[in-house]
């Protein structure tokens, strides 16, 4: 068995991997960039070494640092995880040339499967259906744009290399082709270091289903079941689960079989995943995975299998733990991916501290994280915080398990979509399998949260907020002008906040009598008694009305966070200072959300601008993000040029406002 292991990755997967290293008793290794310095993963490895700065490029998919670290750690084999270099052939033929092992499938495999395009043409000679499009070896923009109309629209454009459906485009007309290559290929090359690409008739609606295979070095082969990842957002899996629910079972075994042809062809050695789309009939090869799936809990769940442990014994040339007669498949099992963005806006990417991040803790159900409270998530990386994954025995019981355990998941500090997750997982679409990868694409906007707050929420969060401050003075001596109890003299105790939510705002009257809450008025219409108001760490509670209230809550600087029931709620207590950025906008100011790269600059200075048209284009946590044109205009000021890193809420350019 391999005594020491440095894990070539960061985050939930550098974590996860360590869990399991930690329990063989192997010595584990993490390394980390500028920008992890402080990260999980470093905290929970025996050591951690620095490899450069925060870009990939530069740190984590640097060959060079990586097996130095390996050397100077002394670590004797070497895990991917996804993603970074996981399935590139050059990084897995020099751990094999420097004397390390390389955790996973042979580079042969790798360089076999590893390109999409190789992948596809191989596909094709073994028998296994594949969709038409063009894979050829001709790269050029030009090239690739003819191939394109030659093809037909819609189409699908994606890097050949990589996975994570990061860099894919959809082309449904000419219009959009050249820019979609060029987006396709800019990220292609940031994500994986590989410009190449490859163009696939689209498949509008179907499936996406996948099949866990294993190998070891003596020539034996094993599929563990097949898994369901069709609710997606921008071609990035956010719910799986396994076994693939309502797939024919003649489906299914051909899909098995189909996968284990491909593992064969290759001659692979450790996990893998074959992925296929599957449209109501048949089922379309699209990719192999030569690594370890994020979604491989699933598989582990209803197999009760570790997976990283069998990559670790494999690469330690043990043979496969069970034969295929052996697998045993029980029950059901789904995760959901809690990531750091805002779905119910264009899934835009969030960054910064985490001053809360609380995982559920609940029977049956599994919590692999990267992140904890304290810790800060880069702009730089992937969105992923961690995975919540539920067993049951059946599908509809693991979906309420999940749901309710996503509720139970508390973060502050960055916008996250565990709730919008849960809402998913309750709807009849996804309960009765009518779902498919275009969902999320046509409605996503069904799975959003409460368009307005009930009076009590606002009540209750008025309460938290005034409460805290009294709390906060403690048994101290304070000034008059110090407390917060509303004392007026000849007139009743009232104490005012005002909220923005959901681009509203409101106005909460808390009306205080022998220095108890008494009532709670909202917008100077809605009064309600209120009585028994209690604050314990994390929670504030009162009876408003006839009705008891308790919700989790948290104050972070004036952001007042409340969980009540199956919402989440994030009020900002009105501050002039807050109304800066809209007022600069209304001027024609255009700011940033949230921090990234300026990817191109459409504009020059002085060029007149329709409205809509677009202006630049960012880059964040590996999403690129269009600044359009609020108005027409003329371009002033450009504060930022392509390359450039953008703190979060900067001023990118100045636009003029067109004379009416």
């Amino acid at each position: 068995m391999i005594k020491s292991l440095l894990v070539a990755n960061r985050g939930e997967i550098a974590c996860r991997i360590f869990r399991t290293a930690r329990r063989l008793g192997i010595r584990t290794v993490a390394v980390f960039s500028d920008a992890d310095a402080l990260a999980r993963h470093t905290r929970v490895a025996d050591e951690a070494l620095h490899i450069g700065p925060a870009a990939a490029r530069e740190s984590y998919l640097d060959m060079g640092r990586i097996l130095e670290a390996a050397r100077l750690s002394g670590a004797e084999a070497i895990h991917p995880g996804y993603g970074f270099l996981s399935e590139n052939a050059r990084f897995a033929q020099a751990c094999t040339d420097a004397g390390v092992k390389f955790v996973g499938p042979p580079a042969a495999a790798i360089a076999a499967l590893g390109s999409k395009i190789v992948a596809k043409t191989r596909m094709c000679a073994a028998g296994v259906p594949v969709l038409p499009g063009y894979a050829g070896s001709e790269q050029d923009l030009g090239h690739l744009e003819r191939a394109a109309r030659a093809a037909g629209l819609p189409l699908i454009i994606k890097p050949a290399s990589g996975g994570g459906g990061k860099g894919m485009q959809i082309v449904r007309q000419e219009s959009e082709l050249a820019a979609a290559l060029g987006a396709a290929r800019r990220l292609a090359e940031s994500a994986f270091g590989d410009g190449a690409l490859l163009l696939e008739r689209y498949l509008p609606a179907p499936r996406h289903v996948e099949v866990q295979v294993f190998a070891d070095t003596q020539g034996n082969f094993v599929h563990l079941g097949d898994r369901d990842c069709s609710t997606q957002r921008r071609h990035q899996k956010l719910i799986e689960e396994a076994p693939a629910p309502a797939l024919p079972e003649e489906v299914r075994a051909r899909l098995r079989a189909a996968a284990l042809v491909v593992a064969r062809e290759i001659g692979y050695v450790s996990a893998g995943t074959v992925e296929f789309l599957f449209d109501g009939r048949e089922c379309y090869f699209m990719e192999m995975n030569t690594r370890l799936q994020v979604e491989h809990t699933v598989t582990e769940a209803v197999t009760g299998v570790d997976l990283v442990e069998w990559q670790l014994r494999i690469a330690s040339g043990e043979p496969l733990p069970l034969s295929q007669e052996e697998v045993r498949l029980q029950g059901h099992a789904i995760e959901a991916r809690v990531c750091a963005e805002d779905p119910e806006h264009g899934f835009l990417p969030s960054a910064g501290r985490l001053a809360l991040l609380e995982w559920p803790e609940m029977e049956s159900v599994r919590v692999d994280a990267g992140f904890a409270s304290g810790d800060t998530v880069p702009d730089c990386y992937d969105s992923l915080l961690g995975k919540v994954i539920a067993w049951a025995p059946g599908r509809e019981q693991a979906a309420a398990r999940l749901a309710a355990a996503l509720t139970r998941t508390y973060c502050a500090g960055v916008r996250t979509n565990e709730r919008w997750l849960a809402r998913i997982l309750r709807s009849p679409r996804f309960l009765e399998v009518r779902h498919d990868i275009s969902l999320l694409e046509k409605s996503a906007a069904e799975f959003a949260g409460p368009s307005a707050a009930a009076p009590e929420v606002l009540i209750l969060a008025a309460l938290a907020a005034d409460m805290s401050a009294r709390a906060a003075h403690g048994s101290r001596p304070v000034t008059p002008w110090e407390l917060t109890d509303g004392f007026t003299p000849n007139l009743p105790a009232q104490v005012g906040y005002r909220f923005a939510w959901a681009g509203r705002r409101h106005t909460v009257e808390l009306e205080y009598a022998d220095g108890q809450a008494a009532a709670g008025t909202l917008d100077a219409r809605t009064r309600l008694a209120v009585a028994d108001v209690t604050l314990t760490t994390g929670t504030i509670a009162a009876r408003l009305g006839e009705r008891r209230w308790h919700a989790r809550c948290r104050l972070e600087g004036t952001h007042v966070y409340l969980w009540c029931g199956t919402d989440q709620y994030e009020l900002l207590l009105d501050d002039p200072r807050t109304q800066e950025f809209a007022a600069s906008a209304a001027t024609g100011g255009l700011t940033t959300p949230l921090p990234g790269v300026v990817v191109s600059v459409a504009v020059a200075v002085g060029q007149k601008v329709a409205a809509g048209e677009v202006l630049m284009v960012i880059e964040a946590m590996k999403m690129e993000h269009t600044i359009s044109a609020p108005y027409a205009g003329t371009v002033g000021t450009i504060h930022f040029a392509r390359g450039d890193r953008v703190p979060e809420a900067s001023e990118l350019l100045e636009l003029a406002r067109a004379k009416a």
